[in-house]
């Protein structure tokens, strides 16, 4: 906003008066006109202007929000756009839970990127093998003491991607038709946060069924944000090899294929850590035709999944 200057003056003789305000980096010229025993006040602005670029430290950058992938190279760019000092000071820090920490002073690499970055000219940061701990902001600053506008600063956000660990996956060994169950995949390694796939004797499976015809009648569904795959009713054709597939913008890691079983919906028995499952069946032929008159059975309720070892069709 300029800052504006009123002249009032009576005299009795005429005359220019020329009057110079500044506010800011602005200047403004004001001319006053006066007349034979006129006794008047008016300014004109001839013009108006920024302080030249030659007087201050501009700063920019290319990027101001950088993403990288964990133990590849990145360059935060500080590019001086005008400075009239030589030799200016200049500084990096970084910035992490709004805590600052110099990463190059004294015209020497500093702090966490100790040996592993270097200053490139003008002010830009090379780090060689970004890692996790990277992930913070940046803050250049550049000091001019020769310029009229003598120091500039300019925020970067570095953000660092990490590859996924192999996932920890859970799949039933057996399971029986017509019952629900639950497929589980969990990594916590990778930044952002891996979407989850899950695979069927090596084929993805799609995340709606209903719209592949060869899964129509699949009763499954899969989130992918949490690497769960449910089956609402289990089919004989849901029998097969699973694993599941982690994967964001660094790469992705599978965990090893298990075999899920599906049992029909018959009675099977099994021993089971030492548990007799014993069954005693009384049977009397009438007119050539089987029948059961009493039986005994002795097992505890199956649960739906349980380690498959032995069965038997009654």
């Amino acid at each position: 906003m300029f800052l504006f200057s009123t002249l009032r003056k009576c005299f009795t003789g005429g005359g220019v008066f020329v009057c110079l305000c500044v506010s800011g980096s602005f200047w403004l010229f004001i001319v006053v006109c006066v007349h034979m025993r006129a006794c008047c006040f008016f300014f004109i602005c001839l013009s108006t202007g920024h302080i030249p670029s030659s007087l201050a430290v501009i700063l920019r950058t290319t990027d101001k929000i950088v993403w990288a992938n964990e133990f590849e190279p990145v360059e935060l760019t500080c590019l001086i756009e005008s400075i009239s000092t030589n030799n200016p000071r200049i500084e990096w820090k970084k910035i992490r839970n709004g805590i600052p920490s110099y990463v190059y002073f004294q015209r020497k690499i500093a702090g966490d990127l100790e040996n592993r970055a270097q200053l490139r000219e003008p002010a830009n940061i090379l780090i060689f093998n970004t890692t996790r701990s990277d992930t913070a902001e940046y803050r250049c600053e550049v000091a001019a003491i020769d310029d009229q506008r003598d120091f500039d600063e300019i925020l970067i956000s570095l953000a660092v991607r990490v590859k996924p660990v192999v996932p920890r996956c859970s799949v039933p060994e057996a399971v029986t038709v017509g019952t629900s169950t639950e497929l589980r995949c969990l990594e916590n390694e990778g930044f952002p946060a891996p979407v989850y796939s899950w695979f069927q004797n090596n084929e993805e499976l799609p995340q709606d069924p209903k719209n592949t015809p060869k899964f129509i009648n699949a009763t499954y569904t899969i989130n992918a944000d949490t690497g769960s795959l449910k089956f609402r009713r289990v089919r004989k054709e849901d029998a097969g090899e699973y694993y599941c597939q982690a994967k964001n913008d660094a790469g992705h890691a599978q965990c090893p294929s298990q075999w899920m079983e599906v049992l029909r919906k018959m009675f099977a028995f099994e021993y089971v850590n030492g548990i007799e499952c014993d069954i005693v069946m009384k049977i009397s032929l009438l007119n050539w035709k089987t029948q059961f008159t009493s039986y005994r059975l002795f097992f505890p309720p199956l649960q739906g999944h349980f380690r498959h070892k032995s069965s038997f069709i009654i």
